[in-house]
This record gives structure tokens, C-alpha cells and sequence, in this order.
């Protein structure tokens, strides 16, 4: 029997799904083209049943509840019904889609993942399948079962991205988002599906849309701004906080005055919240946000970096004097790699900045450095940098570097190939392939290059 509640959840569900179809006409919502905001025909309560004693399993009261008062599949994906991702998968198909075997088994055990599970914990899960490259088929399977107990694929993101619904134990209803390729699964924000699934259709609708229906709008933390602020404010634990600043996050625009409650919320936050406020800040009002960017960089310049170039890449030359000055302080592949982004959105010789990360003893900044190097346009200039590359230690670095000179035709490098070609007299990570592409200008390959003279 449905409560009140749920029922009156359904119904809003219903009429938001008419809204998101409307809003998204031209389908831009990812993966839209494919299921459409098409919701089959409901499920038969007996198919239902029958579903639950084959797996002797009880289905969470929320994932039933869409099932026989929404609908059941639709034209998506492997007739997948509108949601998030790909959308709902229908009742009973994709069930082995990670449990690969055995899943009468698996499904009835207890769910082994819970929210925020630590890195230690999941390599201790996976460590029968990470450190076994010997692994029968059957084996791997029984292990994946393992991993995955309690937990009912519903969906996909598409590649090895999936939504499962775990079944039993003390996280029964939740959904968690899990990786094929064995990344670290985690939980969604929602204590049950029907929360996950309305708030992805309130992620979808428009702020004014939301302004004229706040009935319909006062539920999910994808609901309108204001909504969202009166949660975050009478939050008593960050996760909620976080959660809603997330969900203004993904809107489109915000009005003036959330912006300014935000600001002010800005200087009397600290950590995790004051740094997601300060991406809000940027994203939708990057001259308010800039000073408070400006001395967040003393903290830390991958935030500042990676905001600016989300949300402001336009602005990127107004961190050029940030750029040199903090040159020495940059010790981080990822940190590097986005200062060469905003470097080149701003249409400047960057070369001199660069090239002293060539030398770095962190192997992923030298590959990013050689890489940035090779997008400008005055290169050839920098030919002696591109020779220490060439020489490099790292079949990485080489690699990068070969693609790097792509364009290039200087005499001076002939001597360098011709050593590299001597020291790789078969293919090894792809460098044989990317030196014969810098040697073709030359009417030589790798295999000639060996025979000729160059200058010592």
C-alpha cells in the first residue's frame, strides 16, 4: 500500500516529467536523445512479486513504488525508461550487468559498500581482482559477486558507469554510483530512489519555472535556489550544505540576491563549504568572485586555476602575474596542467614560463610542459629545450616530445633521432610510430636514419 506520501510524490513526479520533457525540447540534457522523457507502461504487481521470490529479495518500497505507479522501461538504452544517465533499466533486465554470475546468490546478500567508505577499505575489496593477473574467468566472477552483493543495477551513465540500488542491509534503498574499471563506488546524496529520481527531473527545470509552481518545487536539493537556502541554513552537518551548494552549483543562472547571501556566507564559511561558495561566486559572477579568488590562490591554486578556466576562461590573462609569481611554488602535475590551460586561452608566447617545468623531476609535469611547448606557434625557437626532451629518461617524455615537434624540420635534430631510433630498434610506447612522423619531412624513417651521417 502506497502512503500519502510517496503518492503525492508520484504525482509530482508525473507532472515534472511533463515540465522536463517541455523545458528540454531540443533533448541537450545528456543522453535526453536517447530515452526522450518516455516512461513505459507501469509494472504488474505480480511480475513484481515474481521477480522478488526468483531472487528471494524485497525490493526497496521506493524503487517499487516507481515501478508500479510510473512506469516500467521505456525506449532508451535497452529500453531503458527516462532518468538519469541512459535512464531506468526495465524490471529484470541487466541484472548480471556486475554481478556476472550467479546473481540468485549475490542479489539476496547484504550490500559490503556504505557512504564515504575509505580508500583502504575498497583495496582490500578489490584485491583479489586487482593483484591477480592470472584470474580464471570463474574466479574473476565470483569476486565481482562478492564486491557487488546486494546491489540490482538500474541504470548506466554509459561506458563502465552504473547506477545500482543496493537491496539489503543498513543502506537499503540508496543509490550508488559504481565503476566497472573497480574506481571507488559512492553513494548518492538521496535516502531513496524516488529523491534521486525527482531530483535529477529538478536539475533539469528552470529556476523560473520553479518561481511560478513552489509547490512543486520545495522537496529535492535540485529545487529552486531559494528553496535550496533554507536548507543549507537550517542544516545542522555539512553533507546536506555541501549537497545544496551543489545544486545551486548546477543551475543555469541565480538571481542577485542569492549571490549576495552566498557572498556574505563566503566570508564567515571556511574548508570544503567556503571553497564550494567560492566556485558558485565565480561561476555566476566571476568580477565579485575575483578578489576572493585572487587570495584563495594563497591556499590553494588548483581550485583558483581550475574555476577560473570552467567558468571564467575569458579572464584567463588576469592570472598571468598569479602565474609567474607562484611559478617556484607549482609542484603538482595537476595544478601545472591547468595553469598551461589558462596560459594558452590567453594568446601569449608562454614559452619562458614553461620551459623550466621541463626539467622537473616530477615525470607528468615534464610530459605536460613538452606538450604546451608544442602548441605555440614560435616553437622552432625553443629547439635545444625539445633536444633535452628528446634524451629524456622517460619513454613518456620522449613520446610527448616527438609529438610535441610536429612541424619542425631543423637540421639539428637528425643527430637526436638517429639516437633514439638506435636505442629503440623496435616499437616501444608508440615511440617508433611518432619519430617515423617527425622523419618523413626528411625522406628518411627510422630504419635509414641509421645508415646516414649526421654531424657529432
Amino acid at each position: 500500500m502506497t502512503d500519502q506520501k510517496t503518492s503525492s510524490q508520484i504525482e509530482r513526479i508525473k507532472k515534472k516529467l511533463v515540465i522536463a520533457k517541455n523545458t528540454d525540447q531540443d533533448l541537450k540534457v545528456f543522453a535526453a536523445s536517447s530515452h526522450k522523457y518516455v516512461v513505459g507502461e507501469v509494472a504488474e504487481i505480480d511480475a513484481v512479486l515474481q521477480f522478488e521470490s526468483d531472487y528471494n529479495i524485497g525490493l526497496p518500497d521506493s524503487y517499487k513504488s516507481f515501478l508500479l505507479h510510473i512506469g516500467n522501461g521505456g525506449k532508451s538504452y535497452q529500453n531503458s525508461a527516462a532518468g538519469p544517465g541512459y535512464g531506468i533499466f526495465p524490471l529484470g533486465k541487466n541484472v548480471e550487468e556486475f554481478i556476472y554470475a550467479n546473481p540468485e546468490k549475490y542479489l539476496k546478500e547484504d550490500c559490503k559498500l556504505y557512504p564515504n567508505m575509505s580508500d583502504d577499505f575498497w583495496e582490500d575489496l578489490t584485491r583479489n581482482i586487482e593483484e591477480n593477473d592470472e584470474i580464471s574467468n570463474e574466479d574473476f566472477e565470483e569476486e565481482s559477486g562478492k564486491i557487488y552483493s546486494g546491489i540490482l543495477p538500474i541504470g548506466t551513465q554509459g561506458c563502465t558507469y552504473y547506477y545500482g540500488l543496493v537491496l539489503n542491509g543498513e543502506f537499503k534503498g540508496r543509490v550508488v554510483n559504481v565503476d566497472l574499471d573497480r574506481q571507488k563506488p559512492f553513494f548518492t546524496f538521496e535516502s531513496n530512489f524516488l529523491d534521486w529520481y525527482e531530483r535529477w527531473l529538478d536539475e533539469i527545470i528552470p529556476e523560473n519555472i520553479m518561481i511560478n509552481e513552489p509547490d512543486l518545487f520545495q522537496y529535492t536539493l535540485g529545487g529552486s535556489v531559494t528553496y535550496i537556502l533554507e536548507v543549507y541554513f537550517s542544516a545542522h552537518d555539512n553533507e546536506t550544505k555541501i549537497e545544496g551548494l551543489n545544486g545551486i552549483l548546477k543551475k543555469e543562472k541565480i538571481a542577485l540576491e542569492p549571490l549576495d547571501i552566498l557572498e556574505a556566507e563566503y566570508k564567515l564559511s571556511s574548508g570544503a563549504i567556503q571553497k564550494k561558495i567560492l566556485q558558485i561566486l565565480t561561476k555566476f559572477d566571476y568580477q565579485r568572485a575575483f578578489p576572493y579568488l585572487v587570495d584563495f590562490s594563497k591556499e590553494s591554486l588548483l581550485d583558483v586555476f581550475q574555476f577560473v578556466f570552467w567558468y571564467a576562461k575569458g579572464k584567463s590573462s588576469d592570472w598571468l602575474d598569479v602565474i609567474k609569481s607562484n611559478a617556484d611554488n607549482i609542484s603538482d602535475d595537476e595544478t601545472f596542467s591547468f595553469c598551461t590551460y589558462l596560459l594558452k586561452e590567453m594568446n601569449i608566447n608562454y614559452g619562458d614560463i614553461i620551459v623550466p617545468f621541463t626539467f622537473n623531476e616530477n615525470e607528468n609535469i615534464r610530459i605536460s610542459a613538452y606538450y604546451a611547448l608544442g602548441q605555440l606557434q614560435n616553437k622552432s625557437n625553443y629547439i635545444d629545450v625539445f633536444i633535452a626532451g628528446l634524451k629524456d629518461h622517460s619513454n613518456r617524455v620522449i613520446h610527448i616530445t616527438l609529438q610535441a615537434l610536429d612541424g619542425v624540420e631543423d637540421q639539428r635534430l637528425l643527430k637526436h633521432y638517429k639516437l633514439i631510433a638506435e636505442k629503440f630498434p623496435v616499437e616501444k610506447d608508440y615511440i617508433l610510430v611518432n619519430l617515423n612522423h617527425r622523419l618523413k619531412p626528411f625522406g628518411l624513417t627510422n630504419k635509414t636514419i641509421k645508415k646516414i651521417t649526421t654531424d657529432s
